[in-house]
């Protein structure tokens, strides 16, 4: 490092980042990359020997550690071992890669899916096989930074628009010429405010303007609709969206990511997409793992009724209490904290006192708004969220916020 020219533009920007984290660490306000020693059936967890209530997990359902899927991976790695050594346009797909596609699409009501070996790379892909140079691309504001690479990396024209502002958004479809092929990319819920597009004016705005129209569903599979199929079925659309892109790595207790839609747009992706053609495939166990989640939430109603239950009595304890929560309507529950410090020091009460969630500051939300990004999960038991909101409201207190 200390070779490098001291206007190294590398050099500066790894020692910037260093040096952030070295303050951070310095005033006991780095909390980041923490591991989790153990996690106790999916709402508590233990950290630094200490057990804590989790409020920071994406498993919205409480499938981590379910027997069902736990089984599932396991036979799978009798049988096949843990690793397939191969991508899956070549040697690498095997017979639970393809039972797990059908499962998705079945859930997703579509012809046909297609998986990924993460998130994030589907969207980045997924994206930059769908559009090129003279073509559009248009996002919300407050889209997931894997869709705004994607986007950069199609190199098409690359549009956004206020968040979920519908009249931004047909301001955008206005401005792009007629015969211009154009992609919509949203998300179904936003990561860091929780709140849930208005996906009917997003179609009908899509299908007046002639634009295709993809939906990243990482936070609304198994949080949105009465049997947790995702947002079509929150709205009672039926099959609308194009390119149904969602994850395997929060509801679903795995990883990877996944794009359902109709058969010609899945075969062209099998083809097209960088990620696809060129990464290993998922590892068995966890091709079966989510296979089976998909099954478990349907065959457990009961668990995406007690998430949303959950999810109200925080929201509307937090409230209560004066805090400033955005407009999230779902699990992810954004709490206000304003300067970046305040949302350390709300961070650092909380674990003392048992809570682990994690504060989110900037760049990666607006300045003035850092936050704690809480979540809560069909886990919960309705007395803990409740001695939740108490603790985090006397931390709000003594830091300032309330």
């Amino acid at each position: 490092m200390d070779s490098h020219a001291a206007n190294d533009r590398i050099a500066q920007r790894i020692r910037a980042i260093c040096q952030r984290v070295e303050e951070g660490r310095a005033a006991g306000f780095y909390f980041y990359n923490q591991p989790i020693e153990e996690l106790m059936g999916g709402a508590r967890v233990r950290v630094n020997g200490r057990e804590m209530g989790m409020y920071a997990s994406y498993s919205y359902l409480g499938l981590v550690g379910h027997p069902r899927i736990n089984e599932a991976a396991r036979r799978a790695i009798e049988r096949y071992g843990t690793g397939t050594h191969g991508v899956r346009f070549l040697a690498g797909t095997l017979p639970v890669h393809c039972e797990l596609e059908e499962t998705i699409a079945a859930f997703k009501n579509t012809e046909a899916a297609v998986t990924f070996s993460s998130g994030y790379v589907t969207n980045l892909s997924v994206i930059a096989a769908l559009v090129g140079r003279g073509d559009y691309v248009i996002c919300d504001k407050l889209n997931h930074a894997s869709i705004v690479d994607g986007c950069l990396l199609s190199g098409a024209e690359f549009r956004r628009f206020r968040h979920n502002d519908m009249n931004d958004l047909e301001r955008c479809l206005r401005q792009v010429p007629p015969e211009a092929t154009k992609l919509v990319v949203v998300d179904a819920v936003f990561s860091m405010d929780g709140d849930i597009i208005d996906l009917p004016r997003v179609v009908e705005l899509c299908r007046q303007y002639n634009a295709w129209l993809m939906v990243d569903e990482a936070h609304s599979v198994g949080v949105l609709g009465k049997t947790g199929r995702g947002i079509e079925e929150h709205f009672g659309l039926g099959d609308v969206i194009d390119i149904k892109m969602g994850t395997l790595s929060k509801t679903i207790p795995s990883v990877g990511g996944y794009v359902a839609g109709k058969r010609e747009l899945i075969t062209y992706l099998r083809h097209a997409c960088r990620s696809y053609i060129f990464s290993a495939s998922l590892p068995p166990a966890q091709a079966a793992a989510a296979n089976e989640a998909f099954k478990v939430i349907l065959d457990e109603p009961w668990r995406v009724e007690q998430l949303r239950s959950n999810a109200e009595l925080f929201i509307r304890g937090l409230k209560e209490a004066g805090f400033n929560t955005l407009m999230t309507e779902t699990a992810i529950v954004p709490i206000i904290c304003g300067a970046d410090e305040r949302a350390f020091m709300m961070t650092r009460e909380c674990h003392e006192n048992g809570i682990f969630v994690l504060p989110v500051i900037s760049p990666a939300v607006p300045e003035g708004l850092a936050r704690l990004r809480a979540t809560v999960t069909a886990a919960h038991d309705p007395k803990d969220i409740a001695r939740a909101v108490e603790i985090i409201t006397e931390a709000g207190r003594r830091v300032g916020i309330i």
